[in-house]
């Protein structure tokens, strides 16, 4: 657990906890706890069961705001793109009057990104912290969908030049993240929504109206993931037509030789034939007649196929 100082942007450590159950005479304590810290901080902070019930919890847990008596309870979804595969960061975030706890499971990039921000925009109030929060949180997943969406358009690359059985796992798995990740999206917009236009004490209300710019932003992304759900659908197609159309040209090669060598077949046959009385088997050159013609007879249809395109 580290606890700071914010004053003005400039942080100054403290360590002891005690000092932080005032207010200080300017600035704000910002404490970044893990889960385990919640049985010092919850007595201290007077922070509610139910809220602290939710943070040690294992379940899923959906982007809220709970309005407590001296404290806020809000939670919020980070997301992270690394290895070809997305993750989910759960944030908690409780906010006072002169103080915010932020408790994490998992390194949340945001809070390390967040601190040069805090001093570049000379942040005293923790309201302004958790608008800034939201906002970079908000940011990234334009990031992230930058990142899907070059690759979505690198599988459909290689899907046109070259298709594979391992695409339909990609598409699938790729899909199925899409829309967990809009799943998660709606109540991230509802949450963000509530912290533009529901009245809320903790929060100045001058700043309060910049929320409305970060859920213009929550839309968008929204947005951007409907889209992507729609272009898997059709990758999907595309990938179904792909191997369709390599069935096809497959069978038309088979066909093309199957039928190439149905007069051989025929040839061979009749000259496989045990009969005595069969004056061509007496010729002198007969062998490499019969041979030469099948030759010309296979390269002459080859050809022909060629020419009508049918190979």
């Amino acid at each position: 657990m580290k606890i700071r100082l914010v004053n003005e942007g400039v942080f100054s450590p403290i360590d002891d906890i005690q000092a932080t159950l005032s207010a200080p005479p300017a600035g704000f304590y910002w404490i970044d706890a893990d889960v385990d810290d919640l049985t010092l901080l919850q007595p201290l902070f007077s922070l509610h069961d139910l809220a602290v019930e939710d943070c040690l919890s294992e379940e899923e847990q959906r982007p809220k705001i709970e309005i407590y008596e001296n404290h806020y309870f809000i939670v919020v979804n980070s997301i992270r793109f690394d290895d070809e595969e997305i993750f989910m960061r759960t944030l908690n975030v409780f906010l006072g009057r002169h103080f915010i706890i932020t408790v994490t499971k998992q390194k949340i990039n945001e809070l390390r990104s967040l601190k040069p921000i805090l001093w570049e925009q000379e942040v005293s109030t923790p309201d302004r912290f958790l608008y800034l929060l939201i906002d970079l949180i908000v940011d990234n997943y334009f990031t992230v969908g930058d990142r899907i969406e070059a690759k979505i358009e690198k599988l459909e690359e290689d899907i046109l030049m070259h298709t594979k059985k391992s695409h339909l796992n990609e598409i699938i798995g790729l899909r199925s993240e899409i829309l967990w990740l809009k799943k998660v999206l709606g109540p991230q917009k509802e949450l963000i929504n509530t912290l533009n236009k529901r009245d809320l004490r903790l929060i100045d209300d001058q700043l309060q109206k910049y929320f409305s710019d970060i859920y213009e932003n929550a839309v968008k992304i929204s947005e951007t993931f409907d889209t992507f759900r729609d272009l898997m659908g059709n990758l999907r197609e595309a990938y179904q037509s792909s191997i369709a159309n390599r069935a096809n040209d497959i069978m038309r090669v088979f066909t093309a030789i199957t039928t190439i060598f149905m007069p051989l077949t025929v040839i061979t046959g009749i000259y496989g034939m045990n009969f005595d009385n069969m004056p061509e088997t007496h010729f002198q050159y007969g062998y490499f007649a019969v041979i030469g013609i099948m030759i010309t007879l296979a390269v002459s249809m080859l050809l022909i196929f060629r020419k009508k395109d049918w190979l």
